[in-house]
């Protein structure tokens, strides 16, 4: 998949984890810029996305980076202060374990 669409009721998913670098990063910076209050993004790559983390932070957003059951990454994107995104990304990576190196 390499557009960032709605499942889930208030959260848009990101499947980047076939892309070649820069297109994840690029793809996710896109989706962000475009995420509606009140939603989270649900991004799934291959690794862990050094890169994203400091312009997401600079663009008002935290995250909450899991591990899924096939060692994919999935990260979890929310605007700093809103709390309905913050609690759907949180109840969402529950579902998995942390981030392991």
């Amino acid at each position: 998949m390499e557009s960032a669409t709605e499942g889930t009721a208030g959260v848009v998913t990101l499947d980047v984890s076939e892309l070649e670098a820069p297109e994840p990063l690029v793809r996710a910076l896109e989706a962000l810029e475009a995420l509606p209050e009140g939603r989270c993004l649900q991004m799934i790559h291959r690794m862990r996305p050094e890169l994203l983390y400091e312009p997401a932070g600079a663009m008002g957003f935290c995250s909450d980076t899991r591990m899924d059951d096939r060692g994919q990454c999935r990260i979890y994107f929310w605007r700093a202060g809103d709390h309905e995104a913050e609690h759907l990304a949180r109840r969402l990576a529950g579902r998995f374990g942390p981030w392991k190196e």
